[in-house]
């Protein structure tokens, strides 16, 4: 099946390998994970951004970072966006000069976000015999940092300066559980 169009998707995610803060302005982690099924029922397969990746490259493009999807709400840089065998790596800068950058490395350091999501276009997927949309091919538009990721199976570690790593990663925890239990039919 072949899928040529249309607005873009959204795969939100909770990086199991920790979305990291560092000096409460540089994040990196990853976006998405190659073979993990998430709550919509697709699989992000690897190899599914190289093509994309080369031709952001070529044009002297880059994927943007957002606040929340919000095209409008630009947040920061992604200095590094790449592909390696787990899946979709993002390292970057939150620009404090931008009232919502300075708003989100708040929210970050507190623990209060820690999700990651991709914004992208679907050139080529299929159904497996489960159902599942295997996505092979995507056009990547954005990364943005968001309250509510996809991938609920996802754990995050994030890291404060002042070490209260505990404090952060049960909060997280309680707000996982929140998550859950509020889980909206078809919400991206």
């Amino acid at each position: 099946m072949n899928w040529n169009g249309g607005a873009p998707e959204r795969k939100f995610h909770q990086p199991e390998a920790g979305l990291r803060v560092v000096d409460g302005t540089r994040v990196e982690g990853y976006a998405s994970l190659f073979g993990a099924r998430d709550q919509g029922g697709d699989v992000v397969m690897p190899g599914a951004y190289a093509a994309s990746l080369k031709r952001l490259a070529a044009r002297g493009a880059a994927v943007k970072m957002l606040w929340q999807h919000d095209p409008a709400q630009p947040i920061g840089i992604w200095d590094e966006v790449r592909e390696d065998a787990t899946g979709l790596w993002v390292k970057g800068r939150l620009l404090t000069e931008v009232d919502k950058g300075r708003e989100a490395a708040a929210l970050l350091v507190a623990g209060a976000i820690d999700g990651l999501s991709i914004g992208y276009r679907t050139l080529r997927a299929e159904r497996d015999a489960k159902g599942q949309r295997l996505l092979q091919e995507l056009e990547l538009w954005e990364v943005s940092l968001v309250t509510f990721p996809m991938l609920a199976e996802a754990r995050v570690a994030a890291k404060s300066g002042r070490g209260e790593a505990d404090i952060w990663r049960e909060l997280a925890q309680v707000f996982e559980e929140a998550r859950q239990s509020w889980a909206l039919p078809g919400r991206a």
